[in-house]
């Protein structure tokens, strides 16, 4: 016989867990009123010799208190009943005493590093952890079935938004910043009319960015070409000025170059407003906006003309980097910016290639920003080319009444993901059981976000009036349901995974670059796809496959199931599981076939999707980085370079650290040659030639520096 626990699981039966049971209410009572092994023999041969295949463990308590009765031990009965009842209020104990002084004594590492946004020593954000915490205990606890929580604690899938799932709170969105800007937005109670300028433009984005961010709970994007509008009016506004002012008494090229000068100022201004803001305003939530801003060159854009020179601002000043309390410039980890590749700056000789030469400049100084191919995400969405939301996810095509594409105003209800190497872990080889634990799980992570949805029915726009009533999202009226907003495909629901090299690996003995690999990775992955297809198909709700990138939750998995399966080699010992499908760090494969190989995958990731490659020495291999930029808008819809970058610990400098005449490692800035305390990543002269781009090919490379 199987058991069914309260979680779901099936276990196999053990007698002897009813006898011990009984035993302890036994203990507990006069002798009088204790029941003989005899009767404990009869009471378990009673539910044996039923014959069920199953039963629940419900069921089975009930028959022992049932037979108790009957035996007239009512005492026992009684005891037996406190007892079961005391056992299920130790399953439903408070949780969040030890969570919550760990924080307030800065060693709750898991929480502390989840976000990079949030600085946990902060009281303000403290709060809002703590808050966290309790929201966490009480979704497990009271909120969501006891079989999800069981399987979010066992590691079989990770229910991302516990920390806000007490209130009507969503992941992330696309904010409709054009509506905002153009028909106004209330703040605070405050009416704030459209800008007549582009410095005012850029003073309420930033507010709206402060505002929405303080009432979800992820990432939000912004389309910076809605600001264009307002750098024309700029310049009408001072060709209408100095044409009245000194008309007649100095030539029209004077004026001109007066007003450029002045445009250009205001927009220096603008775009400093909005990077400072940004990382100086804090939310209600205790951290920096979490805000992406997306950096598109539409070609059908009016005022692509202004939009250009705004992007290249941005990205200039990016490159420069934001002072310290030092005084160093560093990067800011916020705003996270999305360069889009096109045919007209695609580095193949388009008009505006000079601004993405900038902006790989900016890539290799400042990490950002990250590129979309508008070529390969056309192939991928009907024809459309869109920003992530802030959390990288990708909303899915959906069209308006009129049937108008329609992106920004939308929004990410919620994220499940799943742990793909823990049932290859089980299924041991065995396939035919991986795929039926595989549809066991995926059906929890269904129930897992139908629980998600359904928490956010019925929720009112006045919950978050900047979102539902004055334009962020939507613009409903005062006691509306947001409802119609998440049915029907307008917003989505993600289901992540994690480690697909992992489970590839266990169930095949290769990576997934390995054909035998390949051909298993693209079966999983298109599995995935197909549930989501069926479950937007069955339900009308926006169900979208997503690449989490969720490095902690990488290692949280391969934590859970270490501790459980024991160290596996190339599986647990790692001490991570590899993020979505993505190659492992340690494969020997160049960029280019990296980028090549993934893009595979990001076709079925329909939900989300971002590739990574790690170039070392960026700063001085902006031609190799270069060619990478125009790979990528020909062979992937969205990538990223990674790289080690030094860094003193003595004075915060972190631009390069070089070594001087005597060969030593010295900071330009302080002068600190302590190497103990420098992060510093290159170790040989940094010969650039073909080396780079074909790993695994040696090349002998002399220096001064390899005599190190």
């Amino acid at each position: 016989m199987r058991v069914i626990k309260r979680d779901g699981r099936e276990v196999n039966y053990d007698r002897n867990k009813i006898a011990v049971a009984i035993q302890k209410a036994n203990d507990e009572v006069d002798p009088i009123d204790r029941i003989s092994e005899e009767k404990v023999e009869a009471i378990i041969a009673s539910i044996e010799n039923r014959g069920y295949e199953t039963m629940q463990v419900e069921d089975i308590q009930d028959i022992i208190e049932q037979k108790l009765m009957q035996e007239k031990k009512f005492n026992l009965a009684k005891t037996y009943i406190i007892y079961r009842y005391s056992r299920e209020l130790v399953r439903k104990a408070n949780t969040t005493d030890e969570s919550i002084m760990s924080l307030i004594q800065n060693s709750n590492k898991d929480v502390m590093e989840e976000n990079s946004n949030k600085n946990a020593a902060i009281a303000s954000t403290q709060r809002d952890l703590i808050a966290g915490e309790v929201s966490k205990d009480l979704t497990k606890r009271l909120l969501l079935p006891e079989k999800v929580s069981k399987a979010h604690e066992q590691g079989i899938l990770h229910f991302h938004d516990a920390d806000y799932f007490v209130q009507h709170i969503f992941n992330c969105c696309l904010i409709n910043i054009k509506d905002m800007l153009d028909n106004g937005t209330v703040m605070n109670g405050k009416l704030i009319e459209s800008p007549k300028s582009f410095q005012v433009a850029c003073n309420v984005t930033t507010q709206i960015i402060s505002s929405v961010a303080s009432s979800q709970y992820g990432g939000q994007s912004v389309d910076v070409r809605h600001l264009g509008k307002y750098l024309r009016y700029t310049k009408n506004k001072y060709e209408k000025h100095y044409e009245e002012s000194l008309g007649g008494t100095v030539s029209p090229e004077v004026i001109q170059k007066i007003v450029n000068d002045r445009v250009q100022d205001e927009l220096r201004s603008g775009v400093q407003t909005i990077q400072y803001q940004i990382n100086t305003l804090m939310t209600t939530n205790g951290q920096s906006p979490f805000v992406t801003l997306f950096l598109n060159l539409d070609p059908q854009d009016e005022y692509i003309e202004e939009n250009a020179q705004i992007i290249e601002e941005i990205l200039r000043q990016r490159l420069e980097g934001i002072k310290n309390e030092k005084g160093v410039y560093v990067t800011p980890a916020f705003p996270k910016l999305i360069y889009v590749l096109d045919e007209h700056n695609c580095l193949k000789g388009g008009k505006y290639d000079y601004i993405t030469k900038l902006a790989v400049k900016c890539s290799a100084k400042r990490m950002y920003p990250d590129y979309i191919s508008a070529k390969k995400m056309r192939e991928n969405y009907e024809g459309n080319v869109f920003a992530c939301m802030g959390c990288r996810s990708f909303l899915s095509p959906w069209k308006d009444e009129n049937g108008e594409y329609k992106w920004e105003g939308r929004f990410n209800q919620g994220v499940v993901s799943l742990n793909l190497p823990q049932i290859g872990i089980i299924a041991n080889g065995d396939e035919e059981k991986f795929w039926e634990l595989m549809e066991e799980r995926l059906a929890l992570c269904f129930e897992a976000l139908m629980c998600r949805h359904r928490a956010l029915e019925g929720t009112l726009s006045d919950v978050s009036p900047i979102h539902w009533q004055y334009g962020a999202i939507a613009r409903l009226k005062k006691g509306e349901t947001i409802d119609k907003l998440l049915h029907n495909g307008y917003s989505t629901l993600s289901l992540g995974y994690i480690g697909l090299y992992e489970v590839t690996k266990l169930m095949t003995g290769v990576s997934q670059t390995d054909p035998k690999g390949t051909e298993f990775a693209l079966k999983v992955m298109k599995r995935l796809r197909d549930a989501t297809d069926t479950w937007k198909r069955n339900t009308g709700l926006g169900f979208a496959v997503y690449g989490t990138p969720a490095e902690s939750l990488c290692y949280r998995f391969a934590e859970i199931d270490k501790k459980r399966f024991g160290s596996i080699p190339d599986i647990t010992d790692k001490g991570y599981y590899t993020n979505s499908y993505h190659v492992d760090v340690r494969e020997k494969i160049d960029a280019f076939s990296k980028f090549t190989f993934e893009s595979q995958f990001q076709k079925i990731s329909n939900g989300g999707c971002i590739s990574y490659v790690e170039v070392p020495n960026m700063r001085h291999n902006l031609d190799a980085l270069e060619e990478l930029v125009k790979f990528i808008y020909d062979n992937i819809q969205y990538a990223e370079f990674n790289t080690k970058s030094d860094y003193c610990h003595v004075c915060g400098y972190d631009g390069e650290i070089e070594l001087n005449d005597n060969l030593e490692w010295e900071c330009p800035q302080c002068h600190n040659k302590d190497h103990a305390k420098m992060n510093v990543t290159r170790r040989t002269c940094g010969y650039l030639g073909e080396n780079f781009w074909n790993v695994g090919k040696t090349k002998e490379i002399k220096s001064r520096v390899l005599h190190l």
